[in-house]
């Protein structure tokens, strides 16, 4: 299993709507950068990813799975290259993990959130998963 990061802005898609998209999920539609469609790409079904509400909350606020590999995301101009995967909630944060602790704690350091926060749908390495986890009060699996 592989781990991921994905970013909405909470007005656009939140953690309360993703739950409620129940267990069928929903498409992450509106990637437009490269490198995140090339992560978007990578995930398989299974992976796990962590639901980051950026904006003003900036923090990890639950844990989604990826159901469906990608596709053709459905709001994007036939002749346009992006991709979507279906996510499905999984689990919120018992307590959400702001960018500010993720920044403070020196085990997180080189994770790709504290050196390329714009990157909407990024990796995560398995022990950037745990301590995450452990810190938000979710269980790594």
């Amino acid at each position: 299993m592989a781990y991921w990061l994905m970013k909405t802005e909470p007005g656009s898609w939140s953690w309360a709507q993703q739950v409620k998209s129940g267990a069928k999920g929903e498409a992450w539609t509106g990637v437009r950068n490269f490198q995140a469609k090339s992560n978007l790409m990578k995930m398989k079904k299974g992976d796990r990813a962590f639901f980051y509400h950026s904006g003003e909350d900036k923090a990890v606020v639950g844990i989604v799975e990826v159901v469906r590999e990608h596709y053709a995301d459905p709001t994007a101009k036939k002749s346009e290259p992006w991709v979507v995967v279906d996510v499905k909630a999984v689990a919120p944060a018992a307590k959400p993990i702001t960018l500010a602790a993720i920044k403070a704690e020196p085990k997180l350091k080189d994770m790709v959130l504290v050196r390329n926060s714009r990157l909407s749908v990024q990796p995560v390495t398995a022990d950037e998963w745990k301590l995450i986890c452990k810190a938000g009060g979710m269980k790594p699996e």
